[in-house]
């Protein structure tokens, strides 16, 4: 426990340069003083590790001191293969770097870590875009990739929902793979020529695009995974604007979860109450609108009814007198 400890503290120090101890303990989920013991080990054993004092002090490695151990289990390693996206990558234009690493990264490992990363690379596949739906077309995605990790300004014209067009001067923070769709999180330029508030760009929709000359500074407290988080979370509470009471069959528990989404049907199934003696089930299930209810629930055919608001009841109404005059 302890030699897998000390290897992860010397990676921190190799990766992320100095460090303080409360910085490494927190990492480590240890307290300070074990941060202290293990770096006396390290030292112990020959490492350069020393440590500065004073408030922007810490421990840190000699410069140019680099191990070769990588310290990987053989899960570590299949689990860095099963992560390995070569559609992402070939998008970015990264297909033959990856490929490269790749290999290296086999080529590195002891036997039993390769032999396992060989087999998850021959029978797991990860298929990002979703059923029925091709991935987007990105042409502009790999000069977005160089902005966002070079940090430069992009000017682009971008088509916004509802066919309406913008012309804006961004600073690009980050890109996030979606469901087969890749996302910007970028920040529209001000007039002092700082970035305002970040807000998310659908890369196909970029029509046309420009990098601009001169670097833009990222902020430092810009968390990529948090941003997306929330937006995901913001998204949804815009989506969903009203509501739809139904009484649902008994068995279709899964195909509502598949028209509606698993997570929207089994918050509703665990609020719902007990069913009826026929076996149906009175639920109350989020709609972004009454058109959209229609719509949705008409994919359930007779194993819904819907109860309320009374105006998507009687949309339903016209559309069942509507099939019925098209089928007779």
């Amino acid at each position: 426990m302890r030699a897998s400890r000390l290897l992860s503290l010397l990676l921190l120090l190799q990766t992320r340069g100095r460090m303080t101890a409360p910085e490494l303990a927190a990492e480590l989920e240890v307290s300070v003083r074990t941060v202290y013991r293990d770096v006396e080990a390290l030292s112990a054993a020959g490492v350069p590790v020393y440590a500065d004092r004073g408030p922007a002090g810490g421990y840190q490695l000699l410069d140019g001191y680099r191990t070769r151990l990588n310290g990987l289990t053989a899960e570590e390693a299949s689990s860095l293969f099963l992560a390995g996206l070569p559609g992402p990558a070939a998008e970015l234009g990264l297909a033959e770097v990856a490929a490269t690493a790749e290999l290296k990264l086999l080529a590195a490992l002891p036997p039993e870590p390769r032999s396992h990363a060989s087999r998850m690379r021959e029978r797991f596949l990860l298929d990002v875009p979703s059923w029925y739906r091709s991935a987007d077309d990105v042409p502009h995605l790999s000069e977005v990739a160089e902005a966002v990790w070079d940090q430069r300004p992009l000017h682009m014209t971008y088509r916004r929902w509802g066919q309406q067009e913008i012309d804006r001067v961004v600073h690009p923070y980050g890109l996030v793979l979606k469901g087969g769709s890749w996302y910007m999180a970028a920040a529209p330029r001000q007039h002092n020529e700082q970035g305002g508030s970040p807000r998310t760009y659908r890369v196909a929709r970029i029509l046309t695009l420009e990098t601009l000359p001169g670097r833009f500074s990222r902020p430092e407290d810009f968390d990529l995974g948090g941003f997306w988080q929330e937006y995901a979370k913001e998204f949804r509470e815009r989506m969903y604007t009203a509501e739809a009471v139904i009484r649902l069959a008994p068995g279709y528990e899964d195909l509502l979860a598949y028209t509606m989404g698993s997570d929207v049907v089994g918050a509703a199934l665990a609020a719902a109450g007990e069913p009826d003696p026929e076996g149906w089930v009175t639920l109350t299930v989020p709609i972004e609108s009454i058109s959209h209810g229609r719509w949705l629930l008409l994919r359930m055919g007779a194993a819904v009814e819907v109860l309320g608001p009374p105006e998507l009841r009687a949309a339903m109404c016209e559309a069942v007198a509507e099939l019925h005059k098209l089928y007779g």
